[in-house]
């Protein structure tokens, strides 16, 4: 790394944002706030955009670089700094209601994920229990700040947000699940335990109480947010200006070209009956099925296993700290799996986490891609090579920045790459990542379609011509990707919930493998393509405007 100072006030940054926000510190693996919530309510947000402003000004009184890392370093903070007072100046921390990305989800998940392996992790377990009902007062009021200036989510984000928070209460619930674990880690805390974790779950009961009784008769009847803020916090999520018409009719075409070759798959497979009945047939088929979760669990990490053995030294370099990855289940939550990366230190490894529906046999077919979206080749490698990149990239570019449109691009790429490799052994495989690929082709038109009042094209599966609303959507994804209803309701709220974010995994996609041809168009018969994912990998992540510089000219940052 070179001597210029963007990196020891990026440094800066990282400290002084992780004491601001020791939620984010928790997931970006920064150590030494575990034990905090921090200010959730409106003084904190003011403070975090004080913040911003602060190194903003720093950053844009720093010389000129004279080298590639210290400039990408300058333009990626920049950047960075940009998108998230751009939040604060449209005022999106009072509007903090969501399925999947919001305070109260994300509360539950980082007491899943913090590291309880030692006294120093349990005792910051404790700490947030005993401070969790001070935390969610702080978010209340910042809410109700929200409500009382109009700036309102939709019912249907209150509501998912008041059942996940019933859930909390509930006995055998989240809460009581987290410490239990750390009891059975530490029977001394028993006692502490029994003290802070009935207010933490009175607390989660009142606040649900509140939602529905005070910001659910304000809350917005619509659920879409309108072109304007959908292209604001899609510009954030991509890192390109998106032309959602453009979009949305490319999104019918892939549908299209991936439900063809998904009937070809269903033909070979010799099921009988059409696509549908096939699907159904390889999702109750014993053979293609873990018989619980916690076998599903054995089956995951050991396909993470087979995955380093079959990429490591031919497509990708490893680094000896990611070598390998933590599969675990979660507690509850959306449905689907998620993955949270290595601590700074790397004491904390990266970690896929699933959500699961139920007890019973958990259908394999669809999750072998889903495994190496996740970990290898996915955001495990992807994440892990980042935060590592201590030579070249900046802390605030490893631990806190989060492009989807390249990191949601790059581990569906990476499903796309398993399948061209020929690592979906099993016919059937196949057909779970092409579903895959549909749902991330249909989250396009269906995000789109929903938050800008759009009409289902005349050829569509269901519905056609008919404007979009909830259960359009919902038959939608049951019909062109497959999935069960309680799956799919709990995808289209998560759209709902998120403007912009589901668009960034096909997008992103998309934008990668145009980056590809394009480098073997350039570079013929010398084209590597570990090469190529090197420099993608290597350049952190970035937004898909810059990554298409960084990738095409290697001396540009």
């Amino acid at each position: 790394m070179t001597s210029h100072p963007v990196f020891p006030l990026a440094d800066a940054f990282v400290a002084a944002h992780a004491a601001v926000r020791p939620l984010e510190a928790t997931f970006a693996g920064v150590t030494g706030h575990d034990d905090r919530w921090g200010d959730l309510g409106p003084d904190g947000h003011t403070a975090e955009a004080d913040l911003l402003r602060h190194t903003r000004k720093e950053l844009r009184s720093l010389p000129e670089p004279t080298d590639r890392w210290a400039r990408l370093a300058i333009r990626v903070l920049d950047e960075e700094l940009a998108l998230r007072l751009d939040r604060h100046e449209h005022d999106e921390p009072l509007r903090d209601i969501a399925h999947l990305s919001a305070t109260v989800p994300e509360m539950r998940e980082a007491l899943e994920v913090q590291d309880i392996t030692d006294a120093a992790g349990r005792a910051a377990v404790l700490a947030r229990l005993e401070t969790y009902e001070e935390a969610l007062a702080g978010w209340r009021a910042t809410v109700d700040l929200g409500r009382q200036r109009g700036l309102v989510v939709a019912r249907r984000q209150v509501d998912a947000t008041v059942t996940q928070l019933r859930e909390l209460a509930a006995d055998e619930g989240p809460l009581q699940r987290v410490a239990a674990t750390v009891v059975a880690a530490d029977g001394t805390l028993t006692d502490l335990l029994g003290g802070a974790l009935p207010r933490a779950r009175e607390a989660a009961s009142r606040t649900a109480d509140w939602l529905e009784e005070t910001y659910l008769p304000d809350a917005a009847a619509a659920d879409g947010v309108g072109e304007e803020r959908y292209l604001r916090l899609a510009r954030g999520h991509l890192g390109t200006d998106l032309d959602p018409h453009d979009a949305y009719a490319w999104g019918w075409e892939r549908i299209r070209h991936l439900t063809g070759r998904a009937e070809q798959v269903a033909r070979d497979l010799g099921v009988g009956g059409d696509l549908q009945a096939t699907v159904a047939a390889v999702r109750t088929d014993p053979a293609l099925a873990a018989p619980s979760p916690e076998a599903f669990r054995e089956a995951m990490h050991a396909r993470q296993v087979s995955a380093l053995e079959a990429l490591d030294g031919t497509h990708f370099d490893v680094p000896v700290p990611i070598r390998d990855v933590e599969v675990r289940l979660a507690s509850g939550g959306a449905l689907g799996a998620y993955y949270v990366g290595p601590s700074e230190d790397f004491t904390r490894p990266g970690t896929i986490w699933w959500s699961l529906p139920s007890d019973g046999p958990v259908p394999l077919y669809e999750e072998i891609s889903t495994a190496y979206h996740e970990g290898f080749p996915g955001h495990h490698l992807q994440v892990g090579i980042q935060v590592g990149l201590a030579d070249r990239l900046s802390r605030a570019h490893r631990l806190l920045i989060w492009n989807p449109g390249y990191g949601e691009g790059w581990a569906l790429y990476t499903e796309q790459l398993m399948d061209e490799l020929g690592l979906l052994e099993h016919p059937a495989y196949v057909l779970g990542y092409l579903a895959s690929e549909l749902l991330r082709a249909a989250r396009v038109v269906i995000d789109i379609g929903l938050h800008l009042g759009l009409r289902l094209p005349d050829d569509a599966p269901l519905h056609a011509g008919q404007p979009w609303d909830f259960d359009r959507a919902v038959a939608t994804l049951q019909q062109v990707a497959f999935l069960p209803a309680d799956y799919a309701r709990s995808e289209v709220t998560r759209y709902l919930g998120w403007p912009g974010q589901a668009i960034s995994y096909a997008i992103g996609q998309r934008t990668i493998v145009e980056l590809r041809e394009e480098r073997r168009r350039r570079e013929g018969d010398g084209f590597d393509l570990k090469a190529f994912h090197a420099d993608v990998l290597g350049s952190g992540p970035v937004g898909l405007d810059l990554l298409r510089e960084l990738v095409l000219d290697r001396e540009a940052g």
